[in-house]
């Protein structure tokens, strides 16, 4: 994109109350059927004014066509049993009921490739797509098929690839990999983590990006950040090895955590999406605040490789503070680019 720091969200914006439970993670469809189609297609096209409307450069959908960033996508996929559950322990955070994989999995058609062709009819704009990150997908179920996460890891490698592929060709211009389980599993992501993301964005033409934070504002993710200390490095363990992968851009998280500014300097030559909004919180930043962590940002990233972002999605927030949050990132990048 031409415009110097044009912004964008990382992810999921609050649905409507007629859609889903508001303020709620991964709450329940509301409507049935073609209702919910054209619930979910309405729900996107108010998202995207939102986003327009708030002066967000690169939009996206908001999430509005799924219930969770990562099982939306597994649900669709042959060889996963979301009757037959397990308990098992998400990130070495929290325990969850999590399906199965039963058999060899595979993708029989695409997943959200209707859901972008749509958004890209509705704005001229650079779109955004969302998908989970191989490592994050297979720290989401139980494994009672491949029994090891590297092999099930690849799988979701290649599927995650065909699903890519056909996005870029429904205009998508940058496709987004979520990878929170980036900083937790150190050793895994450097072992085969960052070798099946590089698989899953494997002949693209369009932007790729790797989206890490410390999660959304839910209870176990505030618990575990209490236990990070003063400092949190853990971005220092994935960095280097994603500094030399082919993947375009980082996205981390800023503000309001206790991450060092400097550790961006690991990626140095990479686009960054620098987190300038608090999605832990309900106070809204002011333009200033967000322009004092870009700006301190500017110290390590170069000025036409800074992309000012949220620290993670919004779903769990109320639209009334997820506006003004927005209103406030685009406000605080006018800001930084009137002084450059």
């Amino acid at each position: 994109m031409k415009k110097l720091l044009p912004t964008s969200t990382a992810g999921s914006l609050p649905k409507p109350s007629w859609l889903a439970e508001p303020e709620k993670l991964w709450s329940p469809w509301k409507l049935q059927g073609q209702e919910l189609v054209d619930g979910k297609q309405d729900a996107l096209r108010v998202s995207l004014q939102e986003q327009l409307h708030a002066g967000i450069d690169i939009v996206s959908d908001g999430e509005q066509t799924r219930q969770h960033f990562v099982t939306t996508f597994i649900e669709h996929l042959d060889g996963v049993d979301f009757e037959q559950r397990e308990t098992v322990r998400i990130r070495d955070r929290y325990d969850a009921s999590v399906p199965s994989v039963v058999g060899a999995v595979s993708r029989p058609k695409s997943v959200f490739v209707d859901d972008a062709r749509f958004l890209r009819q509705q704005t001229s704009q650079p779109i955004k797509w969302a998908l989970p990150g191989p490592m994050t997908m297979i720290d989401t179920l139980y494994d009672g098929h491949y029994r090891s996460r590297e092999k099930l890891a690849w799988e979701f490698a290649k599927i995650l690839n065909q699903e890519a592929r056909e996005l870029e060709a429904a205009g998508v211009d940058i496709i987004q990999f979520d990878e929170p389980a980036f900083n937790v599993f150190f050793d895994e992501v450097n072992d085969w983590g960052v070798a099946t993301l590089e698989r899953a964005i494997e002949g693209l033409k369009c932007e790729t990006a790797v989206h890490i934070c410390y999660g959304y504002g839910i209870q176990a993710n505030t618990d575990w950040k209490k236990t990070l200390g003063s400092e949190w490095r853990q971005y220092e363990e994935a960095f280097p090895k994603l500094q030399k992968s082919t993947i375009d851009m980082i996205s981390l998280e800023c503000h309001n955590s206790h991450v060092p500014m400097e550790l961006i300097e690991l990626v140095r030559g990479k686009k960054v999406m620098v987190g300038a909004i608090d999605v832990a919180s309900n106070t809204i930043e002011t333009p200033e605040e967000v322009a004092s962590t870009l700006r301190k940002a500017l110290e390590f990233v170069d000025a036409d490789k800074l992309y000012p972002c949220t620290n993670c999605g919004m779903a769990p927030l109320s639209r009334e503070v997820a506006r003004g949050k927005l209103q406030a990132l685009s406000a605080g990048a006018a800001i930084v680019r009137g002084e450059l």
